[in-house]
């Protein structure tokens, strides 16, 4: 099996779960889950150095969820992996789960931090970065950020903290999908040219195609880009990407498919095997 079939087989799962999960749990964001499935299901598949049966190995990547209205996706691949069963998706935002509407570290194995208030994810990841460095550990940090994040001050105050401490061991990854909870992301506030921004503060970026695998794979096995200094890949992605009703548009931040969104979004997926 080619590391694109697996990759692909793993992000359409995701999909659907997160697509179960959000009709079941009538919540929201399944737009952004479905933009970031093929990223998480290549850092899952080819990428992070984890072990599932040793979620608090001292020396695995870490990775942060840090746009973490995404949780459902985060949850699906997780458990895709191994890291908890898979009969636990069922009880996503129910009362008392430990799966939570947005994403939790609590009781739940391979999560490294809370998220959900966002413009915070780079900053844990460059502490994490930075005490893996003190510590002389080999392992790195990957927080996948949102568009939207980039609007946040706290967001810039950590790129600017990452290179001034040489973190070539955190690697930033921007869901640029265009789109935010009231709006396109040109018209909330422009972000272009969003690559030469980072650059500008001193990381190391590239521009991929946020849903070709091999692109996927080939920027994150090639981390970090330059030594001393931290990567940051800017994935052109589609908001809802996978369901041809979803895709590009604005509405699924917020809504829940009914039944018959469901079965239908979930008959494209299958057609796409």
């Amino acid at each position: 099996m080619s590391p694109e079939t697996s990759s692909a087989r793993l992000a359409r799962s995701v999909r659907a779960h997160a697509l179960r999960m959000i009709h079941r749990a009538r919540g929201s964001h399944v737009g952004t889950c479905l933009s970031a499935a093929d990223i998480l299901a290549v850092l899952y598949d080819r990428v992070l150095r984890v072990d599932p049966a040793r979620p608090d190995w001292t020396d695995r990547d870490r990775f942060i969820m840090s746009k973490g209205h995404g949780a459902a996706a985060v949850y699906a691949i997780l458990a895709e992996r191994g890291f908890f069963p898979l009969a636990w998706l069922d009880s996503y935002c129910e009362d008392g789960s430990p799966l939570a509407g947005h994403v939790t570290h609590l009781a739940v194995p391979g999560v490294e931090a809370s998220t959900g208030s966002l413009g915070h994810g780079l900053s844990i990841g460059c502490g994490m970065a930075l005490a893996g460095k003190r510590d002389g550990r080999p392992y790195r940090v990957f927080v996948l950020l949102s568009d939207g994040e980039c609007d946040e001050g706290s967001t810039w105050e950590a790129v600017l903290f990452a290179p001034h401490h040489r973190l070539d061991n955190l690697v930033a990854i921007v869901d640029y999908n265009q789109m935010q909870g009231f709006g396109s992301v040109q018209d909330v506030l422009d972000l272009d040219p969003l690559a030469e921004k980072w650059r500008a503060f001193r990381w190391a970026a590239r521009e991929i195609d946020g849903h070709d695998y091999e692109a996927i794979e080939d920027a994150l096995r090639r981390v970090p880009f330059e030594p001393g200094k931290p990567s940051v890949v800017i994935a052109h992605t589609v908001k809802g990407k996978g369901v041809s009703f979803m895709e590009h548009q604005l509405a699924w931040h917020y809504r829940s498919p009914d039944a018959e969104q469901l079965a239908r979004a979930l008959a494209e997926l299958a057609g796409g095997e």
